[in-house]
C-alpha cells in the first residue's frame, strides 16, 4: 500500500512541476484513471491458508468466510487509497476499548498496528491486510458483546443472554456506514450510564483519588455538632464524588455535612442515619481503582442484557445486592419493596421467568432439603415438633398449613422455573430492618406483598384491595390466574445509575465482583 501511495505522490508531483495549470488539470486526471480498483479475489483457499499462518485467531474462521462469501470473495477494507473509512473507525473503536471497560489486545497486534498507524512498515499482503482487518472487526464486536454465553453460566449467570449477530453488525460494512454507539438498539441502557461513570472516576483517579480518612482507634462515633479532623478528610472526600456540592473545609459536623453523609449512605445500601459510624469511614476509605474495578464488572454484566427486556410495557426486576424489587410499567417505576435473597450458602438464582399466578393464604411445600436438614432432626428432637411448626404430612411430602404463621406469610408470586424459586410473604418483618439482607433459603421475600398484589392485579376491576386482603386472611389457599404473564428478571449488579442520575454501590453478597474482574483483566 505504501508503495502504491508513494507512486501516486510521484505522478501527481511531477505533472505539477512540469505542466501548465490546464496540463496539470489534464494529467491529473489522466493519472486518476491510471489508479487501478483494488479488486482482490478472497476465497476459502486464501482464507484457510491463512488461519495457518494466524492460528490465534481461528475462532473467527467460520463468520470470515461466510462474510467474504456474501461479498462474492472480494475485499472488503481496502480500495484504491488504502484504508477504507469505516475500516479506520473500527480500529478507532478497537483501540477505544479501554474506555469500555476493557483491554485491546488483539492476538497480533505488531500485524493490525502498521496498517493504520504506519509507525512501522505494513509487511502483509493485500490479502492479508484484508484478512487481518476482517479478524479485527469480528473481535471488537465479541469483545463489545461481552464474554461468552458458557463463561456467564460457569459465573451462575442465567439470565438470557443477549446474542451476538454478526450478521448486524456485518450489514453495516455493505452499507459503508460507520460503528458507531446506537444507544436504542444495542446495548441495554445501563451500560452507557455506567460508561459515564468508569470516566467520571478515571478523571478522578488522574488528579490523586481521595485520601484515607483517618480516625482514632477507639472512634465509635461523630454527630452534629462534633469538632475533629476527620470532619475536614470527610468533607474533602464526599466533594470530590459530588455528594458534597460545596467544600467549606470545616472541621465541625454540621448539618450540611449529616446531609451529604445521609445521600451517600442511600447510594451505598446503608441505612440513613444521623451520625457518621466506622462502617460509614469504612466505605469513605474504599479506593477510587477498587471503585472504578466494580464498575467496569457491572459494565460487562450489562453486555450480556438483551435491550429489548427494557421495551416491554410490564415487568419486575429484582436486584440481589441492592435488596430491592422493582415494577416497572410503561417505562416508569410504579412500585418498589424492600426483599430478603438467599444467604451465601443458599444464593438467589440469576434467571428470568413469567409470573402466572398469585396463591392466596398459601401452603408451603417444603423442600426435600429442607426436610432432611432442619425437619428431620426436630422430629427426632421433639415429637410434636410437625404440629408446633404448623406442619403436616401430605402424600409423603411435608407441608405447613396457610395462615399468618406460615413461612410463605399471606401471598406467594408463581413463575414457574426449575430452581424452584417464586416471590413470597414472610412473618419475619424485622429482617426487611437490616441493610443486610441475605437470610432466605433462596426465594425472594417482599417486604410489601400486600401492596404488590394490589399493584399488580389494579388492572382486574374484580380484585379490590378489599378482595386481596380478604383472599389473604381466609387461612384456605386460593389460585389467581393472571390475565397476562408478567416477566420477572432477577439479576446481579454491584453498581448502578439511577433514573436520578445517581451511581449507586451495593455489597458484593456472593463475593462474585472478584472472579469476573479477574476474567476481565486476564482477557
Amino acid at each position: 500500500m505504501k508503495i502504491l501511495h508513494s507512486l501516486v505522490a510521484v505522478v501527481l508531483l511531477l505533472s505539477v512541476v512540469s505542466c501548465n495549470k490546464k496540463a496539470e488539470k489534464k494529467e491529473l486526471k489522466t493519472t486518476e484513471k491510471a489508479i487501478p480498483e483494488l479488486k482482490i479475489t478472497i476465497d476459502s483457499v486464501k482464507i484457510t491458508s491463512f488461519y495457518q499462518t494466524y492460528p490465534k485467531l481461528i475462532k473467527f474462521q467460520n463468520e470470515v468466510l461466510a462474510l467474504y462469501k456474501k461479498n462474492k470473495s472480494t475485499q472488503l477494507w481496502l480500495d484504491n487509497r488504502g484504508v477504507v473509512e469505516y475500516g479506520n473507525t473500527l480500529f478507532d473503536k478497537y483501540k477505544g476499548l479501554d474506555q469500555e471497560g476493557l483491554k485491546a489486545n488483539f492476538p497480533y497486534k505488531e500485524k493490525i498496528n502498521p496498517i493504520f498507524e504506519h509507525t512501522a512498515e505494513n509487511k502483509l499482503s493485500q490479502t492479508d491486510t484484508d484478512l487481518m482487518i476482517s479478524n479485527l472487526y469480528f473481535y471488537y464486536v465479541q469483545k463489545v458483546s461481552g464474554v461468552d454465553e458458557k463463561t456467564t453460566r460457569s459465573l451462575e449467570w442465567l439470565l438470557p443472554r443477549k446474542k451476538v449477530n454478526y450478521q448486524v453488525f456485518s450489514d453495516s460494512i455493505y452499507k459503508k456506514s460507520t460503528i458507531s454507539d446506537d444507544k436504542k438498539s444495542k446495548m441495554f441502557s445501563q451500560y452507557y450510564k455506567l460508561r459515564d461513570a468508569l470516566h467520571k472516576y478515571r478523571e478522578i483517579e488522574k488528579k490523586g483519588g481521595w485520601k484515607t480518612i483517618e480516625t482514632d482507634e477507639d472512634f465509635k462515633s461523630l454527630k452534629l455538632g462534633d469538632s475533629v479532623a476527620a470532619i475536614g478528610q470527610i468533607r474533602e472526600r464526599l466533594y470530590i464524588t459530588s455528594d458534597l456540592k460545596e467544600n467549606s473545609k470545616s472541621n465541625i459536623c454540621d448539618s450540611v455535612l449529616i446531609k451529604a453523609i445521609r445521600s451517600y449512605e442511600l447510594h451505598h445500601g446503608l441505612t440513613p442515619k444521623n451520625t457518621i459510624l466506622p462502617e460509614h469511614i469504612a466505605e469513605l476509605n474504599i479506593p477510587v481503582s477498587d471503585r472504578i474495578k466494580t464498575i467496569i464488572a457491572n459494565m460487562e454484566r450489562c453486555r450480556w442484557i438483551d435491550p429489548e427486556l427494557e421495551k416491554g410495557k410490564e415487568y419486575i426486576e429484582v436486584n440481589i445486592p441492592e435488596f430491592r424489587l422493582y415494577l416497572i410499567r410503561n417505562h416508569e417505576i410504579a412500585f418498589v419493596s424492600p426483599v430478603v435473597v438467599g444467604k451465601a450458602m443458599t444464593k438467589t438464582v440469576v434467571f428470568s421467568g413469567m409470573m402466572n399466578n398469585i396463591v392466596f393464604s398459601p401452603y408451603w411445600n417444603v423442600p426435600p432439603s429442607i426436610i432432611k436438614s432442619e425437619i428431620k432432626p426436630g422430629m427426632a428432637k421433639n415429637k410434636n415438633y410437625l404440629a408446633q411448626k404448623n406442619l403436616e404430612w401430605n402424600n409423603g411430602a411435608v407441608r405447613q398449613l396457610p395462615g399468618k404463621n406460615n413461612s410463605l406469610g399471606l401471598v406467594k408470586f408463581l413463575f414457574p422455573n426449575s430452581n424452584n424459586i417464586y416471590l413470597h410473604d414472610t412473618p419475619a418483618k424485622s429482617l426487611f430492618e437490616r441493610e443486610n439482607r441475605a437470610f432466605s433459603h433462596g426465594c425472594v421475600r417482599v417486604g410489601k406483598p400486600r401492596e404488590l398484589a394490589i399493584e399488580i392485579l389494579k388492572q382486574d376491576p374484580s380484585m379490590t384491595p378489599e378482595r386481596i386482603d380478604k383472599a389473604m386472611h381466609a387461612g384456605k389457599e386460593s389460585w389467581y390466574t393472571l390475565k397476562k404473564k408478567i416477566p420477572v428478571y432477577i439479576g446481579y449488579f454491584t453498581a448502578w445509575v439511577d433514573r436520578d442520575g445517581n451511581l449507586n454501590f451495593y455489597k458484593d453478597v456472593y463475593n462474585r465482583d472478584e472472579s469476573l474482574i479477574k476474567l476481565l483483566t486476564e482477557e
